[in-house]
């Protein structure tokens, strides 16, 4: 593979956003509606297929838009070309408050997987596809980490995340994780699922059922806000449809709503 040598910069600190600076006919990918702004002569196209393997034909493509079904995204990947002269910049923004990661795939031995949900952009002649968990269990009680996207290549990836983003090397190592905490991890790695504790630590020690084992040598991104318990808690604190949350944070709370006819 040979992907475009791609510049970057990362603005921000909650909020993030990535600007790509692309040489004369230097193309960036990235997942449909993610584009914040761009330079006037950058050429954006939506495209079925990530664009790394330009003659594997309609089959191939036809593939590729089965495999970004599987993961929930959309079928197409937008890809933006610079088109004029001298340098152009285009700049993505992260859907969520957290942080955007860079990965150099060439440090990762060409190869990442990730959460379904944590591709932004990368150069082009990354390949976009995915990965299956081997492991049953991990399907069946793993939630968020049966389906994985598998970047593949020998360029820059960008990542995003929810919350603040830790990034862990293992040296023949375990790590117990919450699923929805895993951002990506390099192949080396062995994905499992296993018992949270006993029975009581399982049904009210509030971590869930079950807990990801991360073991072996390489590299692991966490995150310490996964966007799914981020909108449980805004769910669960919202008022009901055509009603008001009274006295939020008052002494009373709930209360206090029971007491004004809320609830």
């Amino acid at each position: 593979m040979n992907s475009h040598q791609i510049d970057y910069t990362i603005h921000g600190d909650d909020m993030q956003i990535v600007s790509i600076e692309l040489d004369p006919q230097e193309t960036v990918i990235a997942e449909a509606g993610s584009m914040n702004w761009m330079d006037r002569g950058i050429n954006f196209e939506a495209r079925m297929g990530d664009g790394s393997n330009p003659d594997s034909g309609l089959l191939g493509k036809l593939l590729d838009v089965g495999k970004r079904v599987l993961t929930g995204e959309s079928i197409f990947l937008t890809h933006f070309t610079n088109i004029g002269h001298g340098k152009k910049q285009v700049s993505f923004a992260a859907p969520y408050p957290g942080k955007i990661i860079p990965v150099n795939l060439n440090t990762v031995q060409g190869e990442i997987l990730c959460q379904k949900d944590a591709f932004l952009c990368a150069a082009k002649g990354t390949a976009v596809s995915i990965a299956f968990n081997k492991r049953l269990g991990s399907g069946f009680f793993g939630g968020e980490g049966f389906i994985l996207q598998k970047l593949m290549g020998d360029g820059l990836a960008f990542l995003h995340a929810g919350g603040t983003v830790i990034e862990k090397e293992l040296h023949n190592e375990t790590i117990l994780i919450d699923t929805g905490c895993i951002v990506a991890f390099t192949t080396g790695l062995d994905y499992s699922i296993e018992r949270a504790g006993n029975l009581k630590s399982m049904f009210f020690g509030g971590e869930g059922l079950f807990l990801a084992t991360i073991q072996g040598t390489g590299r692991v991104y966490l995150q310490s806000l996964p966007f799914s318990r981020l909108a449980d808690r805004i769910i669960k604190h919202a008022p009901r449809m055509g009603g008001s949350s009274k006295g939020e944070g008052s002494v009373l709370g709930g209360l206090g709503r029971i007491l004004d006819g809320d609830n």
